[in-house]
């Protein structure tokens, strides 16, 4: 009896052991960062030691490549299959939502028990179960769309709730991932910080581009007439940040004594988004040349991925759920067949570990280009040896005609196999009515102008509808409610006084609530006061007031929810950044 009460009491002892064998995951992602804008890279106009020592205290994958633009690298990292087979296929309007029988690594790790969490830029789905809280995330802080318009006390979301930022929003994101690396200290977690960073538009606090602001850069673009000088600077200037902030991370791993169990990843999510240095490759984001999908990656693990190593054999963001999952000792519950391969061998071996060859395929708008370790076939048929010619400056195709026709056959094959998940994609409808989660955001973003109504700027995600003038006018969101039931309906808006009293009706499937708005909000746009080079197309923003609507009795099924102006009886009706819809019974 005595031993069994002894075995009982050390279950406890047991389980702790058990669980601090499982190693805690952070992964740093940037945005819009290119493999030239770190130090560690030889790009001398900036420092960044702290992303630096991941590299020195661990390992560099010296030939990583992700996607040419943002929502496709997450959702191969998220998957580790190829985009297409998820059904992403655009950056908004709902062509960047990852199909909902695809199971994320953070299903994987939630299943296995670890604590989850994302902070920063989601961009693959905003509407629940989209929404990372519905991907195997037990917290999100951040922005579900693919680019904001002020970095500064932004607008953003907290497990669906919308809240108010506090600061610099790289700052913020950070903030939060150290609240939970703290509070998670005594369990394994998986901490994922997309950050927004560098992409556009080009905001960072004075302290971190004061250095930049007149930097005679010597490190310029392979072409330097091609290059701004103010771009580069202010991308610098947030790359700078980002170290800093990644250096908060680590820190703070140091001080609660969980580096050593640790491990943590830094890349980005597709080349630089400006020309700027960049180790003379060719392309930029959204181009399947080697500058627009080769990214930084750095990864440390104390005692278990020796300091310094450098992993030469080409790998991917596919490569990261089953790396991770093996490393951590992680079954993978994905019933599909991943597209990535661990690279544990590679990473973990003292000696150079025996490698099977491999092709990387890249993907945008219809251009696919292959990667082999030692070639790239680039989306016109031109081959290169990149080996011999890194910037891709001599198209050896009628020299090399055998690995041409083999590599331009795998191209062929790959589109065969993968395209159809989007060819003649149907955009589906956006998802709303979850009990488990009963917040659902419709932005302008999602939404479809009709007659004189248009958006803010020609990029959708952070824009808002404007020029409402006519009773003909209309704005659609395209819906599936899941749930029967009554939903609170509240349009954030701004009018000016001199336009208050437009009647307005928010409908669907014969359901309607109408309003007038009666009260005057007409906050100024805000954005370009922070701004530190040219937009490339976001959006200035305002402050959107909620305006309760009413409650609508909506049946299950789709159709389109449509706001419409009913009388208007100055110049305009209002603006319009959103429409919430709250499942209340």
């Amino acid at each position: 009896m005595k031993r069994f009460i002894l075995l009982l009491a050390l279950i406890p002892f047991f389980a702790t052991a058990a669980d601090e064998k499982k190693p805690n995951v952070v992964v740093l992602l940037a945005d819009d960062q290119g493999w030239g804008d770190l130090s560690f890279n030889g790009n001398t106009n900036i420092s960044t030691p702290n992303i630096d020592s991941l590299g020195k205290k661990g390992a560099v994958l010296d030939r990583f490549f992700v996607c040419p633009v943002c929502s496709p690298t997450r959702a191969e990292f998220l998957t580790g299959r190829w985009h297409p087979r998820g059904g992403v296929w655009n950056v908004s309007t709902g062509g960047e939502r990852l199909n909902l029988d695809e199971k994320t690594i953070a299903d994987t790790f939630s299943a296995a028990g670890y604590a989850t969490a994302a902070f920063g830029k989601w961009h693959n789905g905003m509407q629940y179960p989209y929404h990372p809280c519905g991907r195997g995330f037990g917290e999100y802080y951040g922005f579900c769309s693919g680019h904001w318009g002020d970095y500064f006390d932004a607008p953003l979301e907290h497990n669906g709730e919308l809240v108010k930022g506090e600061g610099y929003i790289a700052d913020d994101f950070t903030n939060h991932a150290l609240k939970f690396i703290e509070e998670n200290k005594a369990r394994p977690f998986f901490c994922y910080v997309p950050f927004n960073t560098p992409h556009w538009p080009a905001q960072v606090p004075d302290e971190f581009f004061a250095p930049f602001a007149n930097a005679d850069l010597k490190m310029r673009a392979t072409n330097p007439k091609q290059e701004e000088i103010a771009d580069t600077r202010a991308s610098l200037a947030m790359t700078a940040n980002l170290d800093w902030n990644v250096g908060r991370v680590l820190k703070r791993l140091d001080e609660l004594k969980l580096a050593d169990s640790t491990i943590v990843i830094y890349f980005s999510d597709n080349g630089p988004n400006t020309f700027r240095w960049n180790g003379g490759m060719k392309g930029k984001k959204a181009s399947t040349d080697e500058g627009g999908v080769r990214a930084p990656f750095l990864i440390r693990w104390p005692g278990h991925i020796s300091e310094g190593k450098r992993v030469t054999q080409i790998a991917g963001a596919i490569d990261l759920l089953p790396t991770l999952a093996e490393l951590c000792g992680v079954p993978i519950i994905s019933t599909k067949p991943l597209d990535g391969v661990s690279l544990q061998p590679l990473l973990l071996a003292e000696a150079q570990a025996k490698w099977n060859d491999r092709m990387i395929f890249s993907h945008w708008a219809g251009r696919v280009s292959v990667r082999t370790q030692t070639h790239r076939l680039d989306s016109t048929g031109q081959l290169f040896d990149m080996v011999a010619d890194p910037g891709q400056s001599h198209d050896i195709a009628k020299d090399l005609p055998e690995v041409t026709a083999r590599l331009a056959k795998a191209v062929a094959d790959w589109k065969a196999d993968v395209m159809p998940g989007i060819a003649n994609k149907e955009l589906a409808p956006f998802t709303v009515g979850y009990p488990e989660f009963p917040l659902t955001q419709l932005p302008a973003r999602d939404g479809i102008p009709h007659g004189g109504v248009k958006r803010s700027a020609g990029a959708p995600n952070c824009s808002f509808f404007t020029n409402w003038k006519s009773a003909d006018d209309s704005i659609t969101w395209d819906i599936e409610v899941a749930t029967a039931g009554k939903y609170e309906a509240t349009v954030y808006y701004t009018c000016p006084a001199a336009d208050v009293g437009s009647k307005v009706a928010l409908s669907f499937d014969g359901s309607r609530v109408e309003k007038t708005v009666s009260e005057p909000h007409d906050p100024p746009l805000h954005g370009a006061e922070h701004d530190r080079a040219p937009r490339g197309g976001e959006s200035y923003v305002k402050d959107f007031k909620p305006l309760p609507f009413g409650t609508l009795d909506l049946k299950p099924g789709r159709g389109l929810l449509t706001l419409k102006a009913l009388t208007v009886p100055g110049k305009q009706v209002m603006d319009v950044r959103l429409i919430l819809l709250k499942l209340v019974k």
